[in-house]
């Protein structure tokens, strides 16, 4: 059984909330689909509590924006990437080199038997975004799954649900928030634990246990990180706002 997690967003009150999760369901393995870090307000503390409990670990846009320079952001996005570049760059000592080191090595696709795991989409691992709406592009979507052997997960949009090979897209609560894997490709994400968009401010996460995918939300303490964010000048508020409407 393992705990697959995504678009963190140095939401430390958020990553803590989901990894205590984690634990009571006594699950060995974590793997986590990028984006650790832009956005929020703890990027060195979820820098190291990724490089403590996940067993593999690949590189999010943000991330590598972090590491060189941000391209397409927006402005409070860009802004928050270069806080975050001057918070990890104030850090001294070997732990502050060793989150540095543990940033440019990170993987932009992990491949598994049957299993392929990237942030963006497997045809583009860093930087393609799969919404809902994507299964009216038939081409895109033949493309994206002509890629994928037989399952895929990622993140990047921070909306949780299964893209099937016909062209649907399954939000959790449609499907009692469980999947069972069969013979027929799908492409999985995971959602956000740091940012949630799909309206509902808990972090997500999903568990893959055998052949089955469990959705998961985890409450977590928003108003903390929120107030971290408006107590630092250089994070828009509109990124603490957004964590209370899970948008």
């Amino acid at each position: 059984m393992r705990a697959i997690i995504s678009d963190i967003h140095a939401n430390l009150e958020a990553l803590e909330a989901v990894l205590a999760d984690i634990r009571r369901q006594n699950i060995s393995e974590i793997y986590c689909l990028g984006d650790i870090i832009g956005y929020g307000p703890n990027p060195c503390e979820c820098i190291d509590r990724v490089m403590a409990d996940c067993k593999m670990c690949l590189l999010g846009n943000h991330d590598q924006a972090a590491l060189f320079d941000p391209e397409g952001f927006n402005a409070s996005a860009e802004r928050a990437v270069f806080w975050t570049r001057k918070t990890l760059e104030s850090g001294t000592g070997a732990q502050a080199d060793k989150r540095w080191d543990f940033l440019g090595e990170l993987p932009r696709v992990h491949r598994e038997p049957n299993f392929l795991f990237v942030h963006g989409s497997a045809r583009n691992p860093l930087n393609e975004y799969v919404f809902p709406e994507d299964i009216y592009n038939q081409r895109k979507m033949e493309r994206i799954f002509s890629l994928v052997e037989n399952y895929c997960f990622q993140g990047h949009t921070h909306i949780p649900g299964v893209f099937t090979e016909d062209l649907n897209f399954l939000a959790p609560e449609e499907i009692d928030f469980n999947y069972v894997l069969n013979d027929r490709k799908i492409l999985v994400n995971v959602g956000s634990v740091g940012q949630p968009r799909n309206g509902d401010p808990r972090s997500s996460y999903v568990v893959l246990d055998n052949n089955t995918v469990y959705f998961k939300r985890v409450d977590y303490d928003f108003g903390k990180t929120c107030q971290k964010i408006y107590d630092t000048p250089d994070l828009d508020n509109f990124l603490g706002d957004r964590l209370g409407d899970g948008r």
